[in-house]
């Protein structure tokens, strides 16, 4: 019997991964939808132009890194509503902008002007009828060291050259947004507690789990 069925988890789910920079979530991605044989929406790293010159100058290219993902996110979002789900998503939209345009705004690394017509058009966005919301949110967790240990062992160059007071800012902001999200429900994993790398067959606790919460949650909806 396949995982999917087993655990009661519908086809046309939804499910997104969420958590800091370098915590795991292109693995659980991959792993959770070749586990539920779903498709995935991956953050598009090597093919972004904008990436590289935002971590050598964060005021010059905040605004237009921002845009940029808002719009591949916005794309993958109507994707998955003309699929229909059956998606495992690699990072939401909300965090990028509850958690790096607010974080830019608010340390004046992107202007007001900027941030306001970024705000603006994240709005406009989430109202058409292209948005899903997940059935559920994995936030993935851990130590801060631990993160940054896997930042460095994937070894990106301005990963590298980037002030670890940065990944610590970003960290807290992690935390504090987690702690007051509520438009989907959200099932929390430490990454201390699995190795999907190492011991693959740990997915089908993580699949368990999912079809848990997906029930549950269900049960209060309208």
């Amino acid at each position: 019997m396949e995982l999917r069925e087993k655990y009661k988890i519908p086809r046309n789910a939804i499910i997104t991964v969420a958590g800091t920079v370098g915590i795991g979530k292109s693995t659980m991605t991959n792993a959770v939808a070749d586990a539920l044989n779903f498709r995935t929406s991956l953050e598009k790293v090597d093919t972004n132009p904008y990436l590289e010159k935002f971590y050598a100058d964060f005021e010059a290219w905040s605004f237009h890194l921002q845009v940029y993902f808002l719009a591949e996110r916005f794309k993958e979002q109507k994707r998955m509503f003309e699929y229909g789900g059956g998606f495992v998503q690699d990072r939401s939209i909300y965090e990028d902008t509850d958690i790096f345009a607010k974080m830019h705004y608010e340390k004046g690394t992107m202007n007001p002007v900027d941030y306001k017509t970024y705000t603006e058009l994240f709005d406009a966005m989430v109202k058409t009828p292209y948005f899903p919301h997940p059935d559920v949110l994995i936030y993935l967790d851990g130590p801060f060291e631990t993160i940054i240990e896997r930042i460095q062992e994937r070894g990106r160059p301005m990963e590298q050259e980037t002030p670890l007071s940065y990944w610590e800012e970003m960290y807290k902001r992690y935390t504090a947004w987690i702690d007051h999200f509520n438009a989907c429900p959200i099932m929390r994993i430490d990454i201390t507690e699995y190795d999907l790398k190492e011991r693959p067959e740990e997915v089908e606790i993580i699949i368990e789990r999912i079809g848990y919460f997906i029930r549950e949650s269900s049960k209060y909806r309208p």
